[in-house]
C-alpha cells in the first residue's frame, strides 16, 4: 500500500502522467522508495528483496490506472526492474544488518540455551 500511495501522489502532484517523468520523482519519491524498502527489509528480513520489487512494480499499477498507454510496456518493465535493484540491495543489506546485530544475537542465544 505504501508504494501505491507514493506513486499515486507523485504523478498528480507533479502534473505528469508517469511518476518518473517528474524531477520530484528522482529527488523525493525514488529515494523514499529506497528508504522504505530498507526499512521494510529491516523489519521483515525474510526475502527482503520482495519489498523493493513490490514498491517499484506498484508504479506500473499506478501508470495503468492513470491511463498511460501500454505501447512501451516491455521497456517500462525493464526500467522498473533496473530501478528496483538499488532498493532491493538496500532491503537485503538492512535485513543482514538486523540479523547481525542485537536482534539476531538475541534469537541465536535463545536457541542455544534450550
Amino acid at each position: 500500500m505504501a508504494g501505491l500511495g507514493l506513486w499515486t501522489m507523485t504523478a498528480p502532484v507533479t502534473g505528469k502522467g508517469e511518476p518518473w517523468d517528474a524531477s520530484t520523482y528522482w529527488t523525493v519519491s525514488y529515494p523514499l522508495a529506497i528508504f522504505g524498502s530498507a526499512v521494510l527489509g529491516f523489519l521483515f528480513p525474510e526475502r527482503a528483496w520482495r519489498w523493493a520489487a513490490t514498491l517499484m512494480l506498484m508504479q506500473f499499477v499506478v501508470m495503468v490506472a492513470m491511463g498511460s498507454g501500454l505501447g512501451l510496456l516491455p521497456l517500462g518493465l525493464i526500467v522498473l526492474a533496473v530501478l528496483a535493484a538499488p532498493a532491493a540491495l538496500a532491503a537485503v543489506l538492512t535485513a543482514k544488518l538486523r540479523q547481525s546485530t542485537l536482534f539476531g544475537a538475541v534469537r541465536g542465544s535463545d536457541r542455544s540455551s534450550r
